[in-house]
């Protein structure tokens, strides 16, 4: 539920949020008398009405006597005033406010709304006060300051204070802005708001914060905890259908389009809309009928939409899980009945009882069409409407047709062909590499010979050395194993050797000529030995 500003500024002078002073009035008269009970010489007309951007309206005009008071007066109050949120019919004032000047230094913005992502009441502040906190941030979402409250703690000194350093307010004023902002937190706790807003809170040149204006939306489920509050309701200022609905616990939202729609569920009537407009035709309003509906409710719903002139075919969408079919082809019934029912009515049953609810409508003699499914539904809802305006159903098919018409499909055959494209490149390339195999042995091949060229692979002399010794020094090892051990050792000294340095070959080869030698002289000997005992026999 919305209330004006002069009621919001009420609730925030209760928790100490400090406001300009200001009377409502409801005629010239009583703003002439308030400004003279004011005082000052400067007054503030402000048109009251549920919708914000007044002001780029014409619905807010500063006064500098107590002539243009009545002046402004007369043009605003009964005005049809417009704005961004009113839509293009405007909305009528029926009340003002007359309000105090105020030495305006700086406009800054503070709100709080319900973060769902944290579960916590969110703080948000800009330095970007008296605009759109939209347009902020979207264009500067950096100059937006969040702070996420904790439940337990409320809104402590230090975050207050924080905020209000990084908005610009000056370390003489934060005592005040801390007082604004826990009281802004307070009456937002207390109320059960669902949006608190001050746009703009105003740093005076003497130094002071006030709230120049205020929003608040009450959370609706709420409203039996303060009966204060719903008193304050504007029903001027709501949509009459709205206000029929929520007498019979009905979710209703006009809209601009001529089918209109009775869905149970909010999901299910959202869908119900995008299919309406996806086969050319156009919602009248959002109607969710709930889980428990009757026969009476649904009567209800369907005056609702009936006194609405636009509609010109009613579109049932019902899927029975908690609410029987059955149950709810009987309401149709009923309520067709009653109202004498003029425009078309297309009625898609599914869930619970879906047969019993469809014989229910087949045997009422009403002229009630049935829809197969949603896709179906909608087809002939939208059929039916044009029908009746005189134009013909066909032109509305073709705003769905271009999604699923053949030559996307033909365009895609078609473009099959040119990937191929990419692969006869890729199997050149890959011909081409293996046409060259001599290269790449070649580079293999290389590749080796610098490997064992490494001299870091190689190991020094003295571990090779090392090795020999040890390889000598084992008494205790059989006799067989003796001559591999010293084979490995050999071999590994002489594939070692192959990858050693020049000074490492060098010492191999000392080593070497000395043993060689040893074997030599062994056999020159044996060969002397021999040829002696030859020349004895002889």
């Amino acid at each position: 539920m919305k209330i004006h500003e002069y009621q919001a500024k009420e609730i925030l002078r209760r928790f100490g949020v400090v406001t300009p002073r200001g009377i409502a009035c409801f005629s010239v008269e009583e703003a002439e008398a308030a400004a003279r009970s004011l005082g000052g010489k400067v007054w503030v007309v402000k048109a009251q009405i549920h919708a914000g951007g007044r002001g780029k309206g014409g619905g807010v005009k500063l006064a500098r006597s107590l002539d243009e008071v009545k002046s402004y007066s007369q043009q605003i109050l009964g005005m049809m005033l417009k704005t961004h949120q009113t839509g293009p019919e405007g909305q009528q004032v029926r009340r003002l406010l007359i309000e105090e000047g105020a030495d305006i230094k700086k406009e800054l913005y503070v709100g709080m709304v319900v973060d769902r992502g944290t579960q916590r009441v969110c703080l948000m502040a800009s330095s970007e006060g008296g605009m759109d906190i939209e347009e902020v941030a979207e264009h500067t979402p950096e100059k937006i300051h969040k702070v996420f409250i904790d439940p337990g703690m409320g809104l402590k000194d230090s975050e207050a204070d924080d905020v209000a350093r990084k908005i610009g307010i000056p370390e003489a004023s934060l005592a005040q802005s801390r007082v604004a902002l826990q009281g802004l937190y307070q009456a937002f706790v207390e109320t059960d708001a669902s949006l608190a807003e001050i746009n703009p809170l105003i740093l005076t040149g003497s130094g002071d914060v006030l709230a120049l204006d205020a929003k608040f939306n009450i959370d609706d489920n709420a409203m039996f905890r303060h009966p204060d509050i719903l008193e304050m309701r504007d029903l001027h200022e709501e949509d009459p259908y709205e206000i029929q609905a929520s007498k019979f616990d009905l979710n209703y939202i006009s809209l601009d389009g001529n089918i209109g729609c009775l869905v149970n569920g909010a999901g299910l009537a959202m869908a119900t809309m995008d299919i309406t407009k996806l086969y050319g035709g156009s919602p009248a309003n959002f109607l969710d009928v709930g889980g428990s509906a009757t026969a009476a409710k649904v009567t209800e719903a369907f005056k609702i939409m009936l006194n609405n002139p636009k509609v010109k075919a009613i579109l049932v969408n019902i899927f029975g899980g908690i609410m029987k079919c059955d149950v709810i082809a009987e309401g149709i019934v009923t309520a067709a009945r009653q109202v004498h029912l003029t425009v078309p009515l297309v009625v898609r049953l599914e869930g619970t009882n879906v047969d019993l609810g469809k014989k229910i409508l087949a045997d009422s003699g009403l002229p009630i069409i049935s829809g197969n499914n949603m896709a179906d539904a909608a087809a002939k809802v939208v059929k039916a409407a044009f029908a009746v305006t005189g134009v013909k159903a066909a032109k509305a098919k073709p705003k769905a047709a271009p999604a699923k018409t053949k030559p996307a499909v033909k365009a895609k055959k078609k473009a099959a062909p040119t990937k191929a494209k990419p692969k006869a490149k890729v199997a050149v390339k890959k011909s081409k590499a293996a046409a060259k195999p001599k290269a790449a042995t070649k580079v293999k091949a290389k590749t080796k010979i610098k490997v064992k060229a490494k001299p870091k692979a190689t190991a020094k002399p003295k571990a090779v050395a090392k090795s020999k010794a040890k390889v000598k020094a084992k008494p205790k090892a059989p006799v067989k194993t003796k001559p591999k051990v010293k084979a490995k050792a050999k071999a590994n000294t002489k594939a070692k050797a192959n990858t050693k340095s020049r000074p490492a070959r060098k010492a191999a080869a000392k080593a070497a000529p000395r043993k060689s030698a040893t074997v030599k002289k062994s056999a020159k000997k044996l060969a002397v030995r021999k040829a002696a005992a030859k020349g004895k026999r002889k």
